[in-house]
């Protein structure tokens, strides 16, 4: 899960805390009050990304009211906000410990939420503590095995550390399968898993283009009609065809070249203004055709020109269409 992602589901799950907050508040003494009063001050400065003032309010939270189990939740998540990962000075390491302290006693009060869950997990991936890190991960898992997002989770997990840890690439596959199996409809699954095989290194893994496509033509068959996937088809075979040119043999390089160019066109065919389309005939004709056919080198040179000039056409009108789209919306 990205860092824009978090911050999106941890700033919907204080908007709830602080109408929760608002309620009962009439029976509760004048300490349970006062923590009140600074939790909700705290979740307003953390919203606005105040990480150190809102600190400080959250402890004077825990101070009159060391019940608010997610003022520890969101201190630790504040303290984890100023936290550099990497950085070895001191401060930065005494902002790790106090995250992980907070963010543990949130765990401990409610082993069960998912979300204290994913935030102590991310801490410790942060720390680069795999160990601990994958064991909160595999808990979210073992906690909700029908959302498919949470195998997506661990698989991006694997997959950070599996230049580290050979094993780790066949346990990122196996949870992008899983995610998969989980809701085989699902396009993106798809994707996910096509995405992951093109992103390994071409030279430690020369199989990738043909694994990723597997995926892409299963994605395929979901949506026939979809510019954009024969668009990453052909991108596909261009890059086996070109990140692999030292390695094929000429038959397979040439049917790899074949396969992207009919794929970009079709990509063309169906989306007129696809500017990426055109970009990637232009460079598949001076990078892999002329070489594949220098007795064709010149026409291969003339025809990317014209893709060239078909992309920037393509990506003006593409640009205006967005200017009109943003015009429009904002008159609605």
């Amino acid at each position: 899960m990205s860092d824009k992602r978090t911050s999106r589901v941890i700033v919907a799950a204080l908007t709830l805390v602080l109408v929760f907050a608002a309620f009962g508040c009439q029976k509760l003494s004048i300490k349970k009050l006062t923590g009140n009063y600074h939790f909700n001050k705290a979740n307003s400065l953390f919203i606005d990304n105040k990480y150190s003032k809102a600190i400080a309010e959250y402890q004077a939270a825990l101070d009159q009211n060391p019940g608010l189990i997610d003022a520890y939740r969101f201190l630790g998540e504040s303290y984890k906000a100023l936290y550099v990962p990497g950085k070895e000075s001191a401060d930065n390491k005494d902002r790790a410990d106090k995250a992980l302290q907070a963010l543990q006693k949130a765990y401990d009060a409610d082993s069960n939420n998912k979300d204290v869950i994913y935030s102590l997990g991310d801490m410790f991936d942060k720390l680069r503590d795999f160990d601990n890190a994958e064991k909160m991960y595999l808990r979210i898992i073992d906690l909700e095995p029908g959302n498919m997002n949470n195998y997506y989770i661990i698989a991006e997990f694997y997959k950070r550390y599996a230049s580290e840890k050979k094993e780790l690439k066949v346990k990122a596959e196996e949870m992008y399968l899983r995610r998969i199996e989980t809701d085989p409809e699902n396009v993106q699954g798809y994707a996910y898993m096509a995405n992951y095989f093109d992103q390994l290194s071409p030279t430690e893994f020369k199989d990738k283009f043909d694994n990723a496509l597997i995926y892409h033509k299963m994605r395929q068959q979901l949506e026939p009609a979809s510019a954009e996937i024969y668009y990453t088809i052909g991108v596909n075979r261009f890059n086996k065809a070109y990140q692999l040119q030292n390695f094929l043999p000429e038959p397979e390089k040439r049917a790899a070249a074949a396969e992207a160019e009919q794929n970009l066109l079709k990509a063309i065919e169906i989306d007129p203004v696809f500017p990426d389309a055109y970009a990637y005939m232009k460079i598949l004709y001076i990078n892999v055709h002329a070489k594949l056919y220098p007795e064709k080198e010149g026409r291969y040179t003339e025809e990317a020109n014209r893709f060239g000039d078909k992309f920037t056409d393509a990506r003006t009108k593409q640009l205006e269409r967005m200017k009109l789209e943003k015009e429009l919306k904002k008159t609605t």
